[in-house]
């Protein structure tokens, strides 16, 4: 188990979204995050208290995370040194990049001799079975995007905490680090050899109640070049009952792809919808998730009255504004 409370390092983030991983855990696990520790040069900030090391291990800190998402999951040459400090000072380190700790062998001498723990959240821990595309009892919803971090798992964390208020059967089925880390267990599906992705999606997601819904953390996006393949992994191997449409309007292009753009909440509909129906003939989308950040209140309320009205679906702002809504869609199936 990784011991909490947690010392979010943003490293040398280049941007907010590079942060992914501590946000999520600052705004969905708030007494596990106990600082924020910032390199030279960052341009991320949670709004919590920057410690250092030494700081944050008086105040009780006991793990260091990497909060960094960054392209390709690498750690950085430049982050070694502060690595490095924090086990001589006590801490255990986690991480959820491509590029694992234990890997690093500077890493694991120094770990060694403190008798640190190094946690790699992104190594499945299960060997996982080829899908059968077999029908499963119990009922599913999965979040799809029109981009990569645009709020599917913010999406479903806040359906799964609605569903729970209004006495709902739900849990949150965690499919990466962020996830994983915010509720302890989950499946690495980047991590997982390509044939059994969608295995490992029928694996977390087994038979249940039929009432009861489990509520799968989206990954990628369909129109996403790099990223595409969990994506249809997880909507296969998911065999989701419903699906919601995920989406952030003020960005031009798509995360990490300067040449190409957004599609449109009606491409991905079309496209996410046929491709469920190859497993899950029932599969409808039932409402839609708009990440609204960026946006006054006024602006968010415009546009999201303008989706609703041109889709005709339940159009809400999740983390500002509550998934009560999605939740009643989900109720009605």
């Amino acid at each position: 188990m990784i011991e909490t409370p947690y010392l979010l390092f943003l490293g040398d983030a280049p941007d907010q979204l590079a942060v992914k991983v501590a946000q999520g855990i600052k705004d969905w696990r708030p007494d596990n995050a106990v600082a924020q520790f910032r390199m030279d040069g960052c341009k991320a900030d949670l709004g919590l208290t920057d410690m250092t090391l030494a700081q944050a291990k008086e105040a009780g800190a006991k793990t260091l995370v990497i909060g960094v998402a960054n392209r390709g999951g690498i750690i950085s040459a430049a982050w070694k040194s502060v690595l490095l400090e924090a086990l001589e000072l006590g801490f255990d380190l986690a991480s959820g990049l491509h590029n694992l700790l234990r890997d690093e062998a500077d890493l694991a001498s120094a770990a060694a001799k403190t008798g640190g723990s190094l946690h790699d959240v992104r190594i499945p821990s299960v060997k996982y079975p080829i899908a059968t595309g077999i029908k499963r009892s119990g009922k599913r919803v999965l979040a799809v995007g029109t981009d990569c971090s645009v709020g599917k798992m913010y999406t479903a964390l806040a359906l799964d905490a609605a569903m729970q208020e209004k006495g709902m059967k739900s849990t949150f089925r965690a499919t990466g680090q962020t996830g994983i880390l915010i509720t302890g267990e989950g499946v690495p599906l980047d991590a997982v050899v390509a044939d059994f992705m969608a295995g490992s999606i029928e694996y977390l997601t087994p038979d249940n109640d039929d009432d009861h819904w489990d509520v799968i953390e989206g990954q990628g996006s369909l129109f996403h070049v790099s990223y595409s393949g969990v994506s249809l992994a997880l909507i296969h191997g998911g065999q989701p009952d419903a699906l919601i449409l995920c989406h952030e309007p003020t960005r031009k292009t798509m995360r990490g792809l300067p040449d190409y753009t957004l599609p449109s909440l009606e491409e991905v509909r079309d496209t996410a919808l046929t491709l469920a129906k190859v497993a899950n003939r029932a599969c409808k989308v039932i409402g839609i998730s708009i990440n609204t950040q960026h946006m006054s209140e006024a602006e968010a309320e415009a546009y999201l009255s303008e989706v609703e009205a041109r889709l005709g679906l339940p159009a809400v702002d999740p983390f500002r504004q509550g998934a009560a809504k999605l939740a009643d869609a989900l109720a009605t199936l």
